[in-house]
């Protein structure tokens, strides 16, 4: 954790725990969570399990796995420096969250076809084929209508970044 103060640490650390708790609602692990929240958070750009233990307060050994986990997903990157005995861990914050919901949408079309599994088997002539059928319609909505936001997310990005620099950029 760079350094700060006690009082911004503390404003970070319940920052970190409360995303954190949404990241968990959402269906991530705990541990993983609050990884994630703690590095998109800190201003540091790279960690050492260690240094995530210290900045969260908790055991390395309950860092291990939530690495590992955040990098399997492709939230975290695993780099070590020459001469270095410690994996580095890295935020990949270009697109971190596009990129994060194109994944999703593989989820999304995984969870169509299954549904569309279940309608070969009942048909829409019964309530629970009309609710599958419903269902289906709704996620092949979403995967469409995620991946044409996801389209649109750079032109958004630049223009909300021009703005945060104060420079007003047109829809």
């Amino acid at each position: 954790m760079a350094d700060v103060g006690d009082d911004e640490r503390i404003a970070l650390l319940r920052f970190v725990e409360r995303f954190a708790l949404v990241l968990r609602e959402a269906g991530m692990a705990p541990m993983p969570a609050r990884v994630l929240a703690y590095a998109l958070a800190d201003d540091a750009d790279r960690y050492t399990a260690g240094d995530l233990a210290r900045g969260l307060g908790v055991s390395p050994a309950a860092i291990s796995g939530a690495v590992r986990q955040l990098v399997q997903v492709g939230l975290l990157v695993r780099e070590r420096e020459p001469g270095t005995r410690s994996d580095l861990y890295v935020l990949d914050d270009r697109d971190l969250w596009s990129r994060f919901m194109t994944a999703e949408l593989a989820s999304l079309h995984r969870f169509e076809e299954a549904v569309a599994g279940g309608l070969e088997v009942l048909g829409t002539e019964r309530p629970g084929g009309r609710r599958l059928a419903e269902t289906r319609d709704f996620m092949a909505f979403l995967h469409q209508e995620l991946t044409d936001a996801l389209a649109r997310w750079p032109a958004e990005r630049d223009r909300l970044a021009g703005e945060r620099d104060g420079a007003p950029v047109p829809r």
